[in-house]
C-alpha cells in the first residue's frame, strides 16, 4: 500500500515540508495578553472505570488490561476566554491544569495566525496528501500544539505518581523526563484522542532518583501492542476491500470511512513493514521540530498559570429524576450512561423496570444538551 494515487508516501518529505512552514513561525516567546477570570463548573468522580470506559478497554483497546486504566478524578467543564465551551478531566491537581493549558494553546495558535501553505509546490502538497491524514502544514502545527495540551493534561490524572506537587512543576517535570516524546513516538493518535474525551489514560509512571518520571515497563510494551494491533486491523479492512471486494483504495477508504476512521485512516495507507513515526520528532538537517514545539508550549503554560484567575461556579448537585421509556436493556443503560457521564453529568442510577433516571445536572445548558444528546441516540426523555 503506497497511498492514494497522485502522490507518494515518502514521511521524511512530508517532515521537510512540515519543518519549512513551522520554520516560518520562528517557535519562541507567545504573546499572553493579559490577566482573565475563568469559572469552570467541576464534577467529582469517583475514580472507578465506569462501566463504557470498561466496554471502550475491551472493545477498542486491545490487548490493554482495565488494571492499567486510570481514570480522572473529575469533568471539568468551562469556556475559555474566546466564549468557546470546553470539556475536559483533571486530576489531583485540580482544573487548573486543563483550563490554563487551553489556554495557551490559544495563545500559541494566535502566533500561527500569519503562517500559510501558499508557498508549497504541487509535489510537496502530493507528498503531504498521501502521507498524513492533515495535508496542511498549518493544520498540522495546530493539531500538534492541541495534541501536547493533551498529553499534559490527561499526565495530570497520574500527577500523585510523581514528585511534582504543583501544575508548573509538573509540566517542566513532564518535559524534563522526555515524556512528550515518549507520547509521540509511542502512542498513536486514535489512543490519545479517544482516550482523552473519556477521561482515562492507559499509563503508570514510575519516579526515578534524578527526579524525573518514566513509563512503566508494562505501560511501554501495553502501548506498543495496542499500536501495533491498530496497524494489523487497519491493514486487514484495507486487504479486505481491495482484495476481496475488488475496491480502489479510495473507495475503500470511502466505503469504511468509519470504521477507519476509529482504528486509524492513516495507519491503513502504511506501506508493508512502515511503521508510523511523528512527522515533528523526524530529523530535517539534524534537528527536531519536536522539543522546539514542547518547549513553547511548556513555557507559554507556566507564564499563562499566572494571568489566569480560577473560580469555580457553583454546581447543582441535587438530583433529578427523568423517564426513558424505551430504555430495555443493559446496554441502554451504558449509552445513556455513557452520554451523561461525557457531559459532566453525576449519574446516581437508572432503573430498567420503572425506566427511571436520577442525575445531577451541573447547570440548566448542561440539562439541556444531556437530553438532546440521548434523544440522538435514538432514546426518548420524559422530563419530570
Amino acid at each position: 500500500m503506497a497511498g492514494l494515487p497522485g502522490g507518494r508516501y515518502d514521511r521524511a518529505a512530508a517532515s521537510r515540508v512540515l519543518a519549512e512552514v513551522a520554520g516560518r513561525a520562528a517557535f519562541g516567546p507567545v504573546g499572553l495578553g493579559g490577566v482573565r477570570r475563568l469559572e469552570p463548573e467541576v464534577v467529582p468522580l469517583d475514580g472507578r472505570l465506569t462501566a463504557p470506559q470498561l466496554e471502550y478497554v475491551d472493545q477498542r483497546m486491545r490487548p490493554c488490561p482495565p488494571a492499567l486504566v486510570v481514570s480522572a478524578a473529575s469533568k471539568v467543564s468551562w469556556r475559555d476566554s474566546g466564549g468557546v465551551a470546553n470539556v475536559a478531566h483533571c486530576g489531583p491537581l485540580g482544573p487548573i491544569v486543563p483550563v490554563v493549558a487551553r489556554e495557551a494553546t490559544l495563545a500559541i495558535w494566535r502566533a500561527f495566525a500569519g503562517l500559510d501553505a501558499a508557498a508549497l509546490t504541487d509535489d510537496d502538497r502530493a507528498v503531504m496528501a498521501a502521507t498524513t491524514t492533515d495535508k496542511d502544514p498549518v493544520e498540522i502545527l495546530r493539531v500538534g500544539i492541541d495534541t501536547t495540551s493533551r498529553a499534559l493534561v490527561q499526565h495530570a490524572y497520574l500527577a500523585d505518581q510523581t514528585p511534582y506537587r504543583s501544575a508548573a512543576e509538573f509540566a517542566a517535570g513532564l518535559r524534563d523526563s522526555g515524556i512528550f516524546s515518549v507520547v509521540a513516538n509511542t502512542w498513536f493518535w486514535g489512543l490519545q484522542s479517544s482516550t482523552f474525551r473519556r477521561g482515562m489514560i492507559p499509563v503508570r509512571l514510575v519516579a526515578q532518583d534524578d527526579g524525573t518520571v518514566r513509563y512503566a515497563a508494562e505501560t511501554v510494551d501495553v502501548l506498543r501492542e495496542m499500536k501495533q494491533t491498530a496497524i494489523a486491523d487497519a491493514h486487514e479492512t484495507l486487504r479486505r476491500a481491495t482484495v476481496e471486494e475488488g475496491l480502489t483504495v479510495e473507495e475503500a477508504l470511502r466505503k469504511y470511512d468509519v470504521l477507519l476512521g476509529v482504528i486509524s485512516r492513516q495507519y491503513a495507507l502504511l506501506p508493508a513493514g512502515e511503521q508510523p513515526r511523528c512527522l515533528a520528532n523526524m530529523a530535517v538537517d539534524g534537528v527536531r521540530l519536536l522539543p522546539g514545539v514542547v518547549d513553547t508550549f511548556v513555557e507559554t503554560f507556566v507564564q499563562m498559570l499566572e494571568l489566569v484567575e480560577i473560580g469555580e461556579t457553583g454546581m447543582n448537585t441535587a438530583d433529578e429524576v427523568f423517564e426513558v421509556p424505551d430504555m430495555t436493556c443493559s446496554h441502554c443503560t451504558n449509552t445513556i450512561t455513557g452520554v451523561l457521564e461525557a457531559l459532566g453529568v453525576r449519574v446516581a442510577g437508572i432503573d430498567l423496570d420503572t425506566k427511571e433516571v436520577v442525575a445531577a445536572f451541573p447547570s440548566e445548558e448542561v440539562r439541556a444538551q444531556s437530553f438532546e444528546a440521548i434523544r440522538g441516540r435514538g432514546f426518548t426523555v420524559v422530563p419530570r
